[in-house]
């Protein structure tokens, strides 16, 4: 399962609304191979379910992942920053062994 702080929940429900997104859309959250640590992330907007995904649900937040990520990603806590260091989405993973000075990939 994936959770979300209450920071992202309202960038995410701040997109949503930028966006005119209906209410069948969903956060897509997603591990791809690349980065300099060997895996990242993604995170989109979706309406369309695919086989094989797992749904979860944080803060009335509904979340998605395909079943590889999933496996990165059990116990991750999405959150927002909008510090002085930069803005974004930011992924607290505790299966990551190493992550990036970016925080954009990661290797387990």
């Amino acid at each position: 399962m994936v959770t979300i702080t209450d920071k992202a929940k309202e960038r995410i429900l701040q997109i949503i609304k930028d966006e005119q997104y209906d209410e069948n859309y969903f956060v897509r959250v997603a591990v791809t191979s690349g980065g300099c640590s060997g895996l990242s992330y993604q995170l989109n907007f979706d309406n369309e379910e695919k086989k094989g995904d797992q749904f979860c649900e944080d803060k009335g937040i509904k979340i998605c992942l395909d079943i590889k990520s999933y496996l990165y990603l059990a116990g991750t806590e999405l959150d927002y920053s909008d510090g002085l260091t930069g803005k974004g989405f930011e992924f607290n993973n505790p299966n990551a062994s190493r992550t990036c000075a970016c925080g954009e990939s990661f290797s387990v």
